[in-house]
This record gives C-alpha cells, structure tokens and sequence, in this order.
C-alpha cells in the first residue's frame, strides 16, 4: 500500500442512492452491497483513497450499517488501523446533537467538530454507488494546480435510462456538467436528455476550511445537497475546476444496472480495466480455492473462493461459498455468498442475495431484461 501521506482526509457516504436498489438495501446499504464475486461496493473508493496515500477515513451512515460495521471491522484490510487517523463509522445519534440526515450538507454539519479538529489540508468526498479504481492523487495535484474551491470528478457517459424515466427526485439527485476550458460553467439537475454527457461522479476535492464555511452557512440556511444548494448557485463566484476521469466505472442505478455491472465483468479486458491500475482490498474470508468435481462444465464465469461446481455454469458470478450440485444447470446468473442450487435445478438471468437456495428439480428463469431477484435466505 501507499502510505505517503496525501494531506488530505476522506469522507464516504455510504447511503446515498439506496433508494435506487431497494431490493438490495433491505438489511445493508449501498456501500455494503456485494459486487463482483467477493468484493462490496465500498472497496473501490476505500481502496482507492489508501492507495493514494488517505490514511483518514471517515464513513457517515444513516441507516442500515451493521453490515458495513461487519465487512470493515477496525479497518485492518486497508492498512487503517491507526492512532491517529484511520477507519472512523460515524453512526447517526453517536453524538446527542447528531441526526439522521438527507444531503451531504447535514451529513457533514453533523461532524464539523470533527472537521475543525483535524490537521489535513484537503477533503476528499465520494458516494459508493460506483465501483472505479480511482486516481485521488491526481484528482488533488489537479485541484491544487487549478487553484480551485471545488473541483468535481465527472465522466463522459451516458445517463441511464432508469433515471431519466424517474420523475421523483426521492430517488436520489444526478448532475451533468457543462464544461469549458476545464472549469464547470453550469450544472444541471436530474437532466432527461439522451446522448453523452459530462456526468458528474459526485467525487469532489475542496479545502478543509472551505468546507468548514461551506457547511456551516449552508447548514444555518436549512439547505440539504451540497452540490444543488451550495456549489450550482455559487459558480459565478467560486473557482470550480473539472477533472475527468477516463477509467473504467461501474455505476449502480438500479437492479438491471448491478446485474449488468456484474455481468461485465466476465470480459477480461473490462475486469483488468477495474482492477489492474492499483489493488483492491476487502475483507478477507479465509476458504478453499474453488472445486471443480468431475463432470463439472464451466465456460465464461467469474467463482469466487470457496465455490463447489458439480453441475453445468455458463455466463455467470458465483460469490464466495456457491454450490452448484451435479445436474444443475446455471446460465447467465449474478449468485451471491453461500447460495445454493440443488440437484437437477435450472436457473437462468438470477440474482440471488446469501444464503438462497434453489431445491432440487426447479425452473426458476428470468430474462435479459428483467432477471429474476431472490432475497436473502429465501428456499425456493
């Protein structure tokens, strides 16, 4: 790991855009989500943050976060484990005048003690719905060098269609940027048009100090988002800079956009993509290689540690501990830790949560379009 100090602290928001995942957010939030085969949704930007040297780390939860609590633990798999610094959860009520919070801006007026009593230069702020190895350092030179206030991290896609068909805005608010000479000349709010745009990553690099006038003008205003209320209305007179970020990103927008994500991930070049430019790290479960019993068929799947195949696999994610018995066929399917398909099952565009069962002799499908999701430890 990277251990030069950055000089900047990191803040997660590990619930924003539950609302997009309803299925999954049940019992866990988005940050604990499990994504590509034995890895959550917060590896990414964790991993990404300690890669480049962020050894102060704060995540504020909302709701939902025993799970995360569970995966992280005291922050060891990140090299986070410090005196000073390090993994830092903050719950809601951890303090007598903290609550659960909508936007960032009350997420963060929720710590600005913390804020004021820390010695970095930088913030650093992200959400958890996207998976992407991410450059934070050059992000920071970039902002540095920009003499900036804000600089926002965008990327040039397309805006999926599941949000620009929702008319609720409860469901979470998207940006795109208009873009000149790499300043943000405007941000527009939950835009429906088609085509490719310069779509905000809701990753942002500001000063401590500034964010700490920020968040308390903001806060005293009743204002919630940090991106509607406190930098869109300010970029006549803020110095907000762009920084795009051309790596490879897997957004989570709804439940067809997981399985996608996922699914991607079975070409080599998209998988390298995620993973090759620095490591990423999660919490470690100690277990068997994946077995291959004899008469076993595999093509084109991603298995995880722990997996036992006996029957036939094509196209699919299996996560750690995945039992696939002798005459069960399996196709196009996203299924999670411990999952289990007995004998002479077929299931085909699946996504199963832990601890799901598929009985002997079943015919569960779903299809390209519209696969199939089983809830945690249901028996089918």
């Amino acid at each position: 790991m990277v251990n030069s100090n950055a000089n900047a602290l990191g803040i997660l928001f590990p619930n924003s855009y539950d609302s997009l995942v309803p299925d999954l957010v049940g019992e866990r939030l988005m940050a604990s989500i499990p994504f590509a085969g034995r890895y959550r949704m917060v590896d990414f930007m964790l991993s990404s943050m300690v890669n480049c040297g962020i050894d102060n780390v704060s995540l504020i939860v909302r709701k939902n976060y025993h799970s995360l609590m569970d995966h992280l633990g005291s922050g060891r798999e990140w090299d986070l484990t410090r005196k000073n610094g390090g993994l830092n959860i903050v719950p809601p009520f951890a303090d007598k005048s903290v609550k659960v919070y909508n936007g960032r801006v009350e997420a963060l007026s929720n710590i600005l003690d913390f804020l004021r009593s820390q010695k970095e230069q930088y913030v650093v702020m992200a959400d958890t719905n996207i998976a992407a190895n991410f450059d934070f350092k050059a992000m920071i030179k970039a902002h540095i060098e920009s003499n900036a206030d804000v600089t926002i991290a965008y990327a040039k896609q397309e805006i999926p269609a599941s949000a620009r068909q929702t008319i609720s805005t409860s469901k979470g608010l998207y940006y795109t940027l208009k873009v000149e000479d790499g300043t943000v000349k405007e941000i527009f709010i939950n835009p429906k048009e088609e085509g490719i745009h310069d779509f905000s990553l809701n990753i942002y690099v500001v000063g401590r100090e500034f964010l700490i006038e920020q968040i308390h003008n903001a806060f005293v205003r009743g204002y919630s988002y940090f991106e509607r209320d406190i930098v869109a209305p300010q970029l006549d007179t803020l110095k907000v800079h762009a920084f795009l970020f051309d790596g490879y990103i897997a957004r989570i927008s709804d439940m067809k956009s997981y399985f996608d994500e996922n699914m991607k991930l079975l070409d080599d070049d998209n998988l390298d993509a995620l993973f090759s430019p620095s490591p990423i790290y999660t919490k470690i479960r100690d277990d068997n290689p994946t077995r291959y019993i004899q008469g076993a068929v595999a093509k084109n799947i991603m298995a995880a540690d722990g997996c036992v195949i006996e029957g036939e696999v094509e196209n699919s994610v299996l996560f750690r501990g995945v039992k696939i018995a002798k005459g069960a066929k399996v196709k196009n399917c996203v299924l999670m830790q411990d999952t289990v398909v007995e004998e002479g099952a077929s299931v085909e565009y699946l996504i199963t949560d832990k601890n799901v069962k598929i009985t002997a002799g079943k015919d569960v499908k779903g299809t390209d379009t519209y696969p199939v999701y089983v809830a945690k430890k249901q028996v089918i």
